[in-house]
């Protein structure tokens, strides 16, 4: 399992909004929309940082370029 990445936007250290904990997972998200869908072009569909909690599951979004992800020391 991948070793747990703390997160930051700038100065601002990224937390959990359910539980406050500052570890998470990272995986790209679709944004999938209903059109795009229709005439199968899901793949062209932005796409977002999904950081995932690793305490409680929660799954944060982002597509803010200046997110930056770190591995816990």
């Amino acid at each position: 399992m991948a070793k747990p990445l703390h997160a930051a936007i700038g100065a601002h250290p990224v937390l959990c909004l359910m539980c406050g904990s500052d570890t998470f997972r990272k995986r790209e998200v679709l944004l999938n929309s209903t059109g795009m869908e229709f005439f199968s072009m899901a793949w062209a569909n932005e796409s977002a940082t999904g950081l995932i909690c690793r305490s409680c599951g929660y799954v944060h979004l982002f597509v803010n370029p200046a997110l930056r992800t770190f591995r816990q020391k």
